[in-house]
């Protein structure tokens, strides 16, 4: 009787140091994941500084004034160069319609048309 009872205690303590060992050998495994996420992390924050940093120096703007004055060959606007709204060209005749109601016009003399326009009832008229 106490032989089998030996057997069962040392079966259970062999059982024991398994089990002990496969927790001990996930949260290490768990710790290594963790150590190489955190570096990851590290790294992509990294990245980003240094990504925010060319961003800073590549929007600067000098260097985007710089790049227009070679690059665009832009003049300064003079007065001479605006011309009043007389010289305009007449409005083609044939855009709308005389007999057409201005649906600018319509929504301007009725403000909730837009309302039921946004429902779906709009009524034959405003069409």
């Amino acid at each position: 009787m106490m032989r089998v009872l030996n057997i069962c205690v040392i079966g259970a303590l062999v059982l024991a140091a398994a089990d002990v060992y496969t927790i001990k050998f996930d949260s290490t495994r768990q710790a290594q994941r963790v150590a190489k996420l955190r570096l990851e992390i590290r790294r992509e924050r990294d990245a980003v500084a240094a990504l925010r940093a060319e961003w800073a120096k590549l929007d600067n703007p000098a260097r985007i004034q710089d790049l227009a004055r070679r690059h665009l060959q832009l003049k300064p606007v003079e007065a001479q160069q605006m011309d009043p709204l007389d010289n305009l060209p007449e409005r083609p005749a044939n855009l709308v319609a005389v007999d057409e109601a201005d649906p600018i016009a319509t929504v301007i003399d009725n403000p909730g048309i837009l309302d039921r326009a946004a429902s779906g009832n709009v009524p034959a008229a405003a069409r």
